[in-house]
């Protein structure tokens, strides 16, 4: 019965509007979140990787909300929420269900751990999360592993005889020409005639191709239309 009431008293709070101060709106094209037992370097590789301005401190539970910042990964945005330190039972906190509700909707989970201990600490709050998980270890190529292992690719386009357009577009690897066109706008379809290549996707630069031909990461393509 006392079970019961306090999770009627959680559901009462978050209707009053209680836990809405968690809530985390995703821009960008993903979304990546930072998790770990208190002080093991989450604020520290947010402001890395994004120049969020964090508190950072040797004393533990320095974050007290999530904290976001935005990684440009060569003109790809994308957002890095710092979730607050994870502890046992996270679940049944105050905080825990808002938070976690950003963890299930992330893209990306990066577990930053000391021991053995705190590693099993997050399989064990987070392990039922269906989140693709990566390990951070110090990497120094760390924004080169999160863009691989969000699955996706950077396609600039251009017009003829002019320079390619920036920022890229972000698309999920296997994306093809079509796919660029109808990011572009759904009725340009109608007017394309062929594209051209330039990158790892094309035998040589310039391939001419067409709708279906799939594009690879910094690819380049030229579009002709009628």
């Amino acid at each position: 019965i006392a079970k019961l009431k306090e999770q009627q008293e959680k559901q009462r709070q978050q209707k009053k509007g209680g836990t809405n101060a968690f809530s985390v709106k995703k821009e960008g094209a993903a979304q990546v979140v930072l998790v770990g037992a208190t002080n093991t370097g989450k604020s520290t590789l947010l402001r890395q990787l994004t120049g969020a301005q964090v508190d950072i401190a040797s004393y533990e539970f320095t974050t007290k909300k999530p904290e976001v910042g935005i990684l440009d990964y060569h003109g790809v945005k994308i957002q890095v929420v710092e979730i607050p330190a994870i502890v046992d039972h996270f679940a049944d906190t105050k905080a825990g269900p808002p938070l976690l509700s950003i963890i299930r909707n992330a893209d990306l989970m990066v577990y930053l751990f000391r021991t053995a201990e705190e590693k099993a600490l997050l399989d064990r709050e987070l392990g039922d999360i269906d989140v693709d998980i990566l390990i951070y270890n110090n990497q120094e190529n760390f924004p080169d592993l999160l863009w691989q292992r969000l699955g996706l690719i950077k396609v600039c386009t251009k017009q003829p005889g002019k320079e390619k357009d920036y920022p890229p577009l972000p698309l999920p690897k296997g994306s093809t020409v079509e796919d660029v066109v109808k990011t572009i706008h759904k009725d340009f379809i109608k007017r394309f005639r062929f594209a051209r290549v330039f990158g790892k996707s094309a035998k040589f630069d310039g391939q001419q191709v067409g709708l279906n031909h799939v594009l690879q990461d910094d690819d380049v393509v030229e579009f002709h239309v009628t």
